[in-house]
């Protein structure tokens, strides 16, 4: 039923427990699965088909924990969503035919930036503030640039997503973060859409684990409404510092 030995798969389903956390506080869960899964045993690509599939559930719990706390209104979220999965789907079918070392080459830049916006600028907290762009110009704009990265390459998404509600929706922080969640469901279902054709992900594994990371979503999602800001904006911090850091260490190696 699993595709790996009982004692390697605890191990698995305890860093998806993790994950699920740290992603449903401030994204960067795959930072912590991904390796697990490589150093399982897992070729590259089936590891990340694997990470979508339970990565799925971690965001999907979060979610429906946020929408619950009054924090998103899911239905509202419908058509972004949908623009999400296709815009994943498409940048999952062109991995193979894009520059993707390029795209990651500037990512540890990315992650950077984005760890002093949070770390460094003032009165960011749990209050909206004025939008600087349309819902509807975000859902077009925004919405499908980060779903594509997300099918095309992946980590960091969730951080990607943030920043745009927190900078130009102006949403407050815990806001943003229940915003993402739905967001970020989509493009990893879309990114399993796609992965199920062209690699061979261990759905055993991948099934277990997700069942790790609903505990684990579940559990974070309570501390980031309990606690707000306060503990989004470092795990979020760390997250993104710790993630430029792994890969530009890989790409050193």
């Amino acid at each position: 039923m699993f595709e790996v030995a009982n004692d390697v798969l605890v191990m698995l389903m305890l860093a998806a427990f993790v994950a699920g956390i740290v992603d449903s506080i401030a994204g960067g869960g795959g930072l912590i699965t991904l390796p697990v899964l490589v150093l399982a045993g897992a070729p590259p690509v089936t590891a990340i088909a694997t990470n979508k599939v339970q990565g799925v559930f971690g965001a999907g719990m979060a979610a429906i924990n946020y929408a619950r706390g009054g924090h998103v209104d899911l239905r509202k979220q419908v058509k972004p969503a949908i623009l999400a999965f296709v815009a994943a789907v498409a940048g999952a079918l062109l991995t193979s035919h894009l520059p993707t070392d390029v795209i990651r080459l500037g990512l540890p830049v990315l992650l950077i930036g984005i760890a002093l916006f949070f770390a460094l600028k003032p009165g960011l907290n749990d209050v909206d503030r004025a939008q600087r762009i349309a819902p509807g110009v975000f859902a077009l704009t925004v919405v499908p640039l980060v779903a594509f990265y997300d099918g095309l390459i992946g980590p960091g998404a969730g951080a990607f997503y943030m920043l745009g509600f927190v900078a130009l929706a102006g949403y407050g922080v815990l806001r943003a973060t229940a915003h993402t969640k739905l967001l970020n469901f989509a493009s990893n279902l879309g990114g399993i859409a796609t992965y199920a054709l062209v690699a061979n992900p261990w759905w055993g594994v991948g099934l277990a684990m997700g069942a790790a990371q609903i505990a684990g979503a579940w559990v974070g999602s309570k501390l980031a409404m309990r606690v707000g800001a306060r503990l989004i904006k470092p795990v979020l911090v760390t997250a993104a510092t710790a993630l430029a850091v792994r890969l530009l260490w890989q790409m050193s190696a």
